[in-house]
Protein backbone atom coordinates (compact mmCIF):
# COMPACT_ATOMS: atom_id res chain seq x y z
CA UNK A 1 0.00 0.00 0.00
CA UNK A 2 2.82 2.41 0.88
CA UNK A 3 4.56 1.60 -2.44
CA UNK A 4 1.36 2.24 -4.40
CA UNK A 5 0.82 5.57 -2.62
CA UNK A 6 4.41 6.66 -3.32
CA UNK A 7 4.04 5.61 -6.98
CA UNK A 8 0.77 7.54 -7.34
CA UNK A 9 2.33 10.62 -5.70
CA UNK A 10 5.31 10.55 -8.09
CA UNK A 11 2.97 10.01 -11.06
CA UNK A 12 0.73 12.89 -9.98
CA UNK A 13 3.71 15.24 -9.55
CA UNK A 14 5.13 14.27 -12.95
CA UNK A 15 1.82 14.80 -14.72
CA UNK A 16 1.15 18.03 -12.84
CA UNK A 17 4.59 19.43 -13.65
CA UNK A 18 4.05 18.61 -17.32
CA UNK A 19 0.89 20.71 -17.28
CA UNK A 20 2.71 23.76 -15.93
CA UNK A 21 3.82 26.11 -18.66
CA UNK A 22 6.95 28.21 -18.49
CA UNK A 23 6.04 31.89 -18.62
CA UNK A 24 7.29 33.51 -21.78
CA UNK A 25 8.68 37.02 -21.73
CA UNK A 26 6.83 39.51 -23.95
CA UNK A 27 8.31 42.85 -25.08
CA UNK A 28 4.91 44.41 -25.74
CA UNK A 29 3.86 46.98 -23.16
CA UNK A 30 5.20 49.76 -20.97
CA UNK A 31 8.61 49.60 -19.29
CA UNK A 32 10.71 51.74 -16.92
CA UNK A 33 14.47 51.44 -16.48
CA UNK A 34 16.81 51.87 -13.53
CA UNK A 35 17.30 55.59 -14.40
CA UNK A 36 13.57 56.36 -14.62
CA UNK A 37 13.26 56.41 -18.43
CA UNK A 38 9.97 55.10 -19.87
CA UNK A 39 9.50 53.02 -22.98
CA UNK A 40 6.41 51.70 -24.74
CA UNK A 41 6.65 48.83 -27.23
CA UNK A 42 3.65 48.23 -29.44
CA UNK A 43 2.72 44.88 -30.95
CA UNK A 44 5.53 42.68 -32.25
CA UNK A 45 4.57 41.46 -35.74
CA UNK A 46 5.02 37.94 -37.15
CA UNK A 47 8.51 38.83 -38.44
CA UNK A 48 9.57 40.07 -35.00
CA UNK A 49 9.54 43.76 -35.98
CA UNK A 50 8.18 46.33 -33.53
CA UNK A 51 7.96 50.06 -32.94
CA UNK A 52 7.24 52.27 -30.00
CA UNK A 53 8.33 55.34 -28.11
CA UNK A 54 10.99 56.23 -25.57
CA UNK A 55 10.96 59.06 -23.03
CA UNK A 56 14.38 59.39 -21.45
CA UNK A 57 14.90 60.70 -17.93
CA UNK A 58 18.57 61.57 -18.62
CA UNK A 59 20.37 63.54 -21.31
CA UNK A 60 23.72 65.16 -22.01
CA UNK A 61 22.09 68.09 -23.82
CA UNK A 62 20.40 71.18 -22.45
CA UNK A 63 17.53 70.75 -24.95
CA UNK A 64 14.03 70.00 -23.70
CA UNK A 65 13.53 66.22 -23.54
CA UNK A 66 10.87 65.02 -25.97
CA UNK A 67 9.25 61.66 -26.66
CA UNK A 68 11.35 59.83 -29.27
CA UNK A 69 10.46 57.01 -31.69
CA UNK A 70 12.00 53.56 -31.51
CA UNK A 71 12.20 50.74 -34.06
CA UNK A 72 13.31 47.22 -33.26
CA UNK A 73 13.45 43.55 -33.99
CA UNK A 74 12.88 40.49 -31.82
CA UNK A 75 14.76 37.28 -32.63
CA UNK A 76 12.28 34.94 -34.33
CA UNK A 77 12.46 31.55 -35.97
CA UNK A 78 12.93 27.92 -35.01
CA UNK A 79 15.52 28.74 -32.34
CA UNK A 80 13.38 31.36 -30.57
CA UNK A 81 12.88 30.53 -26.92
CA UNK A 82 10.63 31.94 -24.20
CA UNK A 83 13.22 34.53 -23.13
CA UNK A 84 14.07 36.14 -26.48
CA UNK A 85 16.87 38.43 -27.59
CA UNK A 86 16.08 41.74 -29.29
CA UNK A 87 17.50 45.03 -30.48
CA UNK A 88 16.09 48.49 -31.11
CA UNK A 89 17.17 51.97 -32.16
CA UNK A 90 16.01 55.24 -30.60
CA UNK A 91 16.18 58.26 -32.90
CA UNK A 92 16.24 61.12 -30.40
CA UNK A 93 13.72 63.84 -31.29
CA UNK A 94 15.54 66.54 -29.33
CA UNK A 95 19.22 66.03 -30.18
CA UNK A 96 21.58 65.01 -32.96
CA UNK A 97 22.26 61.59 -31.42
CA UNK A 98 21.00 58.05 -31.94
CA UNK A 99 21.13 55.07 -29.57
CA UNK A 100 21.05 51.35 -30.29
CA UNK A 101 20.04 48.88 -27.59
CA UNK A 102 20.49 45.13 -27.55
CA UNK A 103 19.27 42.80 -24.86
CA UNK A 104 17.28 39.87 -23.67
CA UNK A 105 13.84 39.56 -22.10
CA UNK A 106 13.95 37.39 -18.95
CA UNK A 107 11.37 36.03 -16.54
CA UNK A 108 12.92 36.10 -13.06
CA UNK A 109 12.38 33.59 -10.24
CA UNK A 110 9.35 35.60 -9.04
CA UNK A 111 7.71 35.44 -12.49
CA UNK A 112 8.42 39.11 -13.28
CA UNK A 113 9.62 40.17 -16.71
CA UNK A 114 12.94 42.01 -16.91
CA UNK A 115 14.77 43.46 -19.91
CA UNK A 116 18.56 43.38 -19.54
CA UNK A 117 20.10 45.74 -22.10
CA UNK A 118 23.35 47.26 -23.28
CA UNK A 119 23.45 50.41 -25.41
CA UNK A 120 25.67 52.55 -27.64
CA UNK A 121 24.84 56.24 -28.02
CA UNK A 122 26.41 58.03 -30.99
CA UNK A 123 26.50 61.84 -30.91
CA UNK A 124 27.17 64.06 -33.90
CA UNK A 125 30.68 65.58 -34.05
CA UNK A 126 31.63 68.58 -36.19
CA UNK A 127 34.96 67.04 -37.24
CA UNK A 128 36.87 63.76 -37.19
CA UNK A 129 39.31 65.05 -34.54
CA UNK A 130 36.49 64.85 -31.98
CA UNK A 131 35.35 61.39 -33.04
CA UNK A 132 36.98 59.89 -29.95
CA UNK A 133 34.25 61.37 -27.74
CA UNK A 134 31.28 60.62 -30.00
CA UNK A 135 30.23 57.22 -28.63
CA UNK A 136 29.06 56.34 -25.11
CA UNK A 137 28.12 52.93 -23.77
CA UNK A 138 26.08 51.69 -20.87
CA UNK A 139 23.62 49.17 -19.52
CA UNK A 140 20.04 49.43 -18.33
CA UNK A 141 17.58 47.09 -16.65
CA UNK A 142 13.91 47.60 -17.51
CA UNK A 143 10.94 46.34 -15.51
CA UNK A 144 7.36 46.26 -16.64
CA UNK A 145 5.22 49.24 -15.61
CA UNK A 146 1.99 48.07 -14.04
CA UNK A 147 -1.14 49.73 -15.39
CA UNK A 148 -2.76 52.38 -13.19
CA UNK A 149 -6.30 50.95 -13.45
Amino acid sequence: MVQATAFLLVLFLALGAHGLSVKKCSLTGRWVNDLGSNMTIRTVNANGDFSGSYHTAVTATSNEIKLSPLQGSLQKGPNQKGQPTFGFTVNWSFSDAITVFTGQCFVDDDGKEVLKTMWLLRSHMENIKNDWKATRTGTNVFTRLQSQE
